[in-house]
């Protein structure tokens, strides 16, 4: 995750980032940020859930999104994700209910390969 802002701070609490506002660069409205996902094997971040659609927050459908797709405007307190709207809708979600388990790695894969990013698990950092 990039970071832009005035004062680029490189540790923040997760939960001054939930409920974010995510924009694509062209300032179209993409949804929120609902949560954090952390693998507690690595202490890495495996994903950042994406509330995206529905109406009035009612039928939104979660979308898990590598954290190396966003890029943080702490001044505006904004997410920027550099995918169009249409990438977004054709991606694979899930609701509320019905989380996916980020232990299966064929799933993890696809997720990291939709948004064109390597995934964390494979990083050499």
């Amino acid at each position: 995750m990039e970071v832009k802002g005035t004062d680029i701070r490189r540790v923040m609490s997760a939960s001054t980032l939930v409920g974010d506002r995510v924009t694509n660069p062209e300032g179209e409205d993409l949804g929120k940020i609902e949560e954090f996902m952390i693998d507690l094997n690595s202490g890495c971040i495996a994903y950042a859930v994406l509330s995206f659609g529905g109406f009035l927050g009612f039928g939104d459908k979660l979308f898990a999104i590598p954290i190396q797709a966003l890029q943080l405007d702490e001044d505006n307190k904004t997410f920027i994700l550099n995918v169009p709207k249409e990438k977004l809708e054709k991606a694979s979600g899930f609701d509320k209910n019905n989380w996916p388990d980020m232990a299966d790695r064929g799933w993890g894969q696809a997720i990291y390969e939709h948004y064109g990013y390597k995934p964390y698990w494979e990083s050499t950092v």
